[in-house]
């Protein structure tokens, strides 16, 4: 079976309100290796449901997740653009793979510590085994490349250990390869607008944490406004914003949404006053996102263009998948 060179695998979950974080840590990314990877882009809805979802927003959340994807710029006609639950291989390769990682892997998961809290006993057991189908994901395709947040990087890890104690139990010597992490851009991690301490996320119980990819100008210019920041001015250097969560975070966004590094804003803005420097990055975001909201809206008002995508997707992405899940069977010694 041969191996592809350039294979990049990555997911978003259909858990509704995408952020902000999701576009600059994720999707956008994902266009930018168009042009030199093999691109299989998912919406992991099987993953969703590790938590309880409504079944109708499921379904919707997953058209609003394929929409941003087209919408910000991914051509699912060249690359591959569907959602999980479509490829029955992602389930069958995680039960196997479920027998190949172990439970001290699994342990030193921080993701599920953080999710499942303090009450860990009434966590569903897909949560806890949640990096085990994220390695099937990857290994289904024998993707070579994933890019991934900073938070994402302990799950890559078991994908890969799992991919190589796969290959040595059963004799398949780099049947499974090695997934590399693509790690991108200034802004990988986006933080909450009003914690620049933890992470922006859409179960954070105020809307003005997040900036969400259905949000007006209005809201985006409000929002920004009212962003946790300091009363110093912006520093000249990247040590100065050491220790000053709210101004790094808000500097990085900057960085991100212009394409340039931090220093290269720093330099821009140093001295700056935050009532200078939030004008200026509303209406950078305001800029870039916009045109991506508008699209994303004539594009769910269209359901049954996005439900061929997501359908035609699927089927190319079962011509990859189930060929590999058959000489998993193979090895394994199933009949």
């Amino acid at each position: 079976m041969d191996q592809p060179q350039n294979r990049v695998f990555s997911g978003v979950q259909p858990t509704g309100n995408l952020h902000l974080g999701n576009y600059l840590g994720a999707i956008r990314n994902f266009v930018g290796l168009q042009d030199t990877h093999e691109c299989i882009y998912c919406v992991v809805d099987m993953h969703a449901i590790t938590v309880w979802q409504d079944p109708k927003e499921l379904a919707a959340n997953t058209r609003e997740v394929a929409a941003a994807y087209i919408a910000a710029g991914i051509d699912p006609e060249r690359h591959i653009v569907f959602n999980q639950s479509k490829v029955a291989a992602h389930a069958e390769l995680a039960w196997i793979l479920n027998c190949v990682a172990r439970i001290g892997w699994l342990n030193r998961m921080t993701q599920f510590k953080d999710k499942a809290g303090k009450d860990r006993e009434k966590a569903s057991v897909g949560l806890y085994a949640y990096p085990v189908l994220m390695a099937a994901d990857i290994l289904v395709y024998r993707a070579t490349h994933v890019p991934v947040g900073e938070d994402q990087k302990q799950h890559l890890e078991l994908a890969r250990d799992t991919a190589q104690k796969f290959n040595n139990d059963f004799e398949a010597p780099d049947f499974f390869p090695q997934p590399e992490p693509l790690i991108m851009g200034p802004a990988t991690r986006v933080m909450s607008l009003r914690d620049g301490t933890k992470k922006m996320s859409k179960s954070d119980p105020s809307d003005l944490s997040r900036i969400t990819m259905r949000d007006s100008s209005d809201d985006i210019a409000k929002k920004i406004r009212k962003a946790q920041t300091d009363p110093e001015p912006l520093p000249e250097t990247l040590e100065g914003l050491e220790g000053r969560a709210g101004a790094d975070n808000l500097v990085g966004i900057y960085a991100a949404l212009a394409g340039k590094s931090k220093a290269e804003v720093l330099a821009e803005f140093a001295g700056a006053q935050f009532s200078v420097f939030k004008p200026a990055l509303a209406d950078l975001a305001v800029e870039k996102l916009s045109p991506i909201t508008n699209e994303m809206k004539r594009l769910m008002d269209d359901r049954a263009y996005i439900d061929g995508v997501l359908e035609k997707g699927a089927a190319r992405a079962r011509a990859i998948a189930d060929p590999v899940v058959a000489r998993v069977r193979e090895l394994v010694g199933f009949i």
